[in-house]
């Protein structure tokens, strides 16, 4: 079949396509379908394959059901990676090695293309006594540290960069410095974070009373919950992190209350899971349900939706046989309890077909009309394949006293009180936004439309950007029905035009059927005051949400999408650009910086001269020197490299990044409190502060020198170190610097 749209086709070829060694692979879309849907009908008993692999092909037919990209990218390839999207990690131990068993365990999951969460909270704070080595602790954020430089060199499956969830308890002693580390624009670049809330502390909030920060049974000391209040949401206002939590409903509305324990999401918020929890993911895409879309009496086919729905449970479940598992401890988790997370996607293109405003009564009505179908069938089927294949080996009767249970209609009760369920957790909603974009750009979950027509800014791998017109699935639709002639505002809404409430009312009315969470963000106006974006968080706890993310634009958060209308492309062969390296004056001001390594006898100077731009100084050149000879040639190689990438000018900041990202295999080193993995990573961070212009020590890791500070002394030089300080005496050549001796 023809892709909607060219953007549509690329994400397939370059995220969902499977190219094989041998030249082999998927040659269209339809191949993708065969591919993934034999893969996963594997799971039936053999005389069933042929029929449940028909039956799964035609649910992928026209994007009618999006499993998650890992399902897509992966399933059928014979690649070492899971099917899976989501994982939270077990408990992080409060003692060294257990918690770099615990950064190992992350890494090999990210590896195989999970996005992986932590709860923080379990390390003890900063300052407090580690008993039996006479050291106080650095605290949880200094170990943030070290996952995000970890994750930083992961490439999940290959494809894209490992993404990760921090969460940390608002009772926390550090809970402060967590709500303002990602005001570091350097800091936690791989994390999204949240922050765990009980009810307790939105009760302490309303009556204005005082809030103990606690640790193993002490109490730290005691903060006035407004202020810490007042202090989450300003971050949140400002850049946008961190997210909230509410782990409480969180825990008292899952179907697994009965035997785990939450503390932690997935990346995107939409998995609520156990230590070792593991979620696959998949949606049914809404816009393509209905049949008439515009007409007086549209509305969506809840019986093909039924139908979607009951394939879609079963193909998620035998995803769980297929997949590969990175630890055993997610398998084993995985296969007790079997949850899956079925979704949706379109919602709000669905909703402009049947002539409904998101975020009215009549939307929040369909939304759970649509919602309750899904819900019905999912656990029917469920109950279904559990008398077929059996209950999910933890299966205990007390699942039907929890809230999402209760809730069901008696037949379905019933059916599950006979046969027990396959599957913990049946429902969750998903960010989609690659697979969303796959079908044609539909919006994307429970989201709003961002733009019916918009430049969407494309990271590209040599680290550039371009910009992409897109138009919105429904868009799309109205203009092949009705060609030029202008839609209906009063149902193109987008998400510019929406209140916080709008969101507030969506949200709220969806999770009333969804097992788990939902991934979605509250867009709030740049101009909105304060007061009122602080309200939208304790508004979305009393209407029932487990988890809000908010999004507002400004000049820190900058955007992803661009609503202005694009020009008309030119598709012209231009010559490349003529490359013109700027020229240097005779001589230039800079600064020397000196970076003490941990396992190094000698310090490495690192000066960065400058020249003046129109608005302000621009790197020039670089020079790195030490009188350890061990390193010349690679820094000799860097600094010329690194040089002409200056001399070209434009936006350099990427070298910093790219050097801080290098691991050492032989490890790195702790300076002014934070993890750095390698000598080369330290150098990068001497570059972003430069760049930066900070006078302030931490951020790299250094401390700066003035350039006509007194440098090396000169002398008979060193056959080891190269330095200048070998001296003869009693008969021998001695280095003062590194040691070195030779007698005779």
């Amino acid at each position: 079949m023809a892709f909607d749209n060219p953007l549509a086709a690329e994400i397939w070829r370059s995220k969902y396509r499977f190219n094989a060694s041998d030249g082999g692979g998927d040659e269209t879309v339809e191949q993708t379908w065969s591919r993934v849907a034999a893969a996963v009908a594997d799971a039936e008993a053999p005389k069933a394959r042929r029929i449940w692999r028909d039956r799964f092909a035609d649910a992928l037919s026209d994007f009618q059901f999006l499993p998650a990209g890992r399902i897509l990218a992966g399933a059928g390839t014979a690649r070492s990676v899971t099917l899976f999207n989501c994982f939270v990690m077990g408990e992080v131990p409060d003692d060294l090695p257990g918690i770099f068993a615990a950064v190992r365990e992350a890494a090999v999951t990210m590896q195989q293309g999970g996005g992986v969460g932590m709860d923080f909270s379990t390390i003890r704070p900063s300052g407090a006594a580690v008993k039996g080595v006479g050291a106080d602790a650095s605290g949880p954020l200094s170990f943030m540290d070290v996952w995000d430089a970890m994750c930083r060199t992961i490439l999940s499956a290959g494809q894209r960069r490992g993404a990760m969830m921090g969460c940390l308890r608002i009772d926390h002693p550090d809970i402060e410095a967590f709500i303002d580390a990602k005001r570091d624009p350097g800091r936690l670049r791989n994390f999204n974070v949240s922050v765990l809330v009980p009810d307790s502390f939105m009760q302490v909030l309303e009556s204005d009373g005082e809030w103990p920060l606690t640790f193993a049974g002490e109490t730290y000391r005691t903060v006035q919950a407004r202020e810490l209040w007042r202090r989450l949401m300003q971050a949140t206002y400002d850049v946008a992190e961190p997210g909230v939590i509410f782990i409480d409903q969180v825990n008292d509305r899952n179907n697994l209350a009965w035997c785990e324990t939450i503390s932690a999401s997935n990346p995107c918020g939409e998995q609520m899971l156990p230590p070792y929890g593991a979620c696959l993911l998949g949606s049914i895409n809404l816009a393509r349900l209905v049949s008439t879309p515009f007409d007086k009496g549209a509305v969506l086919d809840e019986e093909r939706l039924g139908q979607l729905t009951r394939t879609a449970v079963r193909f998620l479940d035998n995803v769980i046989d297929v997949s590969r598992y990175p630890l055993e401890a997610q398998a084993a988790e995985a296969r007790a309890k079997r949850r899956i997370g079925l979704g949706v996607t379109g919602l709000a293109d669905a909703l402009v077909f049947c002539g409904a405003r998101y975020g009215e009564a009549n939307a929040e009505a369909l939304t759970q009309q649509w919602l309750g179908v899904i819900k019905r069938e999912a656990y029917r089927a469920s109950a279904e394949l559990a008398a077929e294949k059996g209950a999910f080996p933890l299966y205990d009767a007390a699942i039907l006293d929890t809230p999402n249970l209760k809730a069901l209609d008696e037949e379905t009760r019933d059916l599950i009180a006979r046969h027990g369920l396959r599957n913990g957790c049946l429902t969750s909603v998903a960010p989609t936004g690659t697979t969303s974009l796959l079908a044609g750009n539909v919006s994307s979950g429970v989201e709003p439309v961002f733009a019916f027509s918009y430049t969407r800014k494309v990271l590209q791998p040599d680290g550039t950007r371009r910009e992409e017109a897109v138009e919105d699935y429904a868009l799309t639709v109205w203009k092949r029905l009705h060609g030029e002639t202008p839609p209906p505002q009063d149902v193109f809404v987008t998400a510019q035009t929406l209140t916080p409430l709008h969101h507030l009312r969506m949200q709220s009315a969806a999770q009333a059927f969804i097992d788990s969470s939902i991934s979605k963000t509250v867009n709030c106006p740049e101009d909105i005051s304060f007061e009122d974006f602080s309200e939208v968080y304790v508004q979305g706890w009393r209407m029932g949400c487990k988890g809000l993310t908010t999004y507002r634009p400004n000049a820190v958060t900058g955007s992803v999408l661009t609503v202005d209308p694009p020009s008309a492309p030119d598709d012209r062969p231009r010559p490349p650009p003529e490359l013109v390296l700027l020229p240097r004056s005779e001589s230039l001001d800079g600064k020397t910086y000196k970076v003490k390594w941990p396992d190094s006898p000698h310090a490495v100077y690192v000066t960065i001269n400058d020249i003046e731009g129109p608005d302000g100084p621009l790197p020039f050149e670089i020079f790195i020197n030490s009188k350890n000879m061990e390193h010349y040639a690679w820094t000799l190689g860097l600094t010329r490299m690194i040089s002409a990438v200056f001399r070209r000018g434009g936006d350099v900041g990427f070298v910093a990044e790219e050097l801080k990202a290098v691991f050492d295999p032989r490890g790195g080193g702790w300076l002014h409190g934070r993890y750095v993995p390698s000598l080369l990573a330290a150098i990068g961070g001497v570059i972003e502060r430069h760049l930066a212009r900070s006078e302030t020590p931490g951020n790299d890791h250094i401390s700066a020198v003035s350039a006509h500070q007194e440098g090396p002394r000169h002398g008979p030089s060193c056959p080891r170190c190269g330095g200048g300080s070998l001296i003869r005496k009693e008969g021998c050549d001695s280095c003062e610097d590194c040691g070195y001796s030779k007698c005779g």
